[in-house]
């Protein structure tokens, strides 16, 4: 919704304040409109549940096709010891596999989202969806460089840990320009990733709680608050 349209519903609802007094809709009812208008003039609302439910389930049968390839029988084991001391093919296909996952999880969430947008009326590539984006690739990105850093450098125990606290930092940044509750998931991201980074062992299994079922429970959460 653009500025203008904003501005002119706000000021139509206000007269309709004023009116309200001698009709039947209360000015509660009235100024509640009015704050929705304004939340939706200053934060992006379209963000659809379901892409946090289908990211969860990507990272999770992502990580499953990863646990298979390497064989392995010991969740802990595959987070510390057998990453470290894995051939470079094997670490060139968890990337790719990672990669995978992310790529799926922003297409269908670009799709669900710009869907939701469509329906809900509003533009994916507004003021406030530019804002979203940025203050969410900041930490995304430079996350991804240390744990690009991390890899080169053979301490691949701690890429988990790392990838779930920027991820966290960027949800709580991204906060600020969409639904609070987003916020609540990246302080629960960061906790586990810090956990993470004591219990190295078992950094794989915090990835899959964090990224997959985290995912899932949230999606499903936001989905049935703001789209049911």
């Amino acid at each position: 919704m653009s500025a203008w349209k904003i501005s002119f519903s706000v000021t139509a609802l206000y007269y309709k304040v004023l009116l309200s007094m001698d009709k039947n809709t209360s000015p509660q009812e009235t100024l509640a409109e009015i704050r929705q208008l304004m939340e939706r003039s200053s934060r992006f609302i379209s963000l659809s549940g379901l892409s946090g439910v289908f990211a969860g389930v990507y990272a999770l049968v992502g990580a499953y096709v990863a646990y298979s390839y390497l064989n392995l029988t010991d969740w802990g084991y595959f987070a510390g010891e057998a990453l470290i001391n894995s051939r470079t093919s094997v670490i060139t296909f968890i990337v790719f596999d990672a990669l995978a996952i992310l790529v799926l999880a922003i297409g269908t969430g670009i799709f669900l989202t710009t869907r939701k947008a469509k329906k809900d009326g509003n533009s994916i590539f507004d003021a406030t969806a530019k804002k979203l984006i940025v203050n969410l690739c900041i930490p995304l990105i430079t996350g991804g460089l240390f744990c690009l850093a991390l890899i080169y450098n053979g301490s691949l125990i701690y890429v988990p840990a790392a990838m779930l606290i920027f991820y966290g930092m960027a949800l709580v940044q991204a906060s600020h320009f969409t639904r609070h509750d987003i916020r609540n998931l990246g302080f629960l991201e960061i906790v586990l990733g810090l956990l993470a980074s004591f219990i190295v062992g078992f950094g794989f299994v915090f990835w899959c709680v964090g990224f997959g079922v985290l995912h899932i429970l949230y999606g499903t959460y936001m989905y049935f608050k703001y789209e049911k």
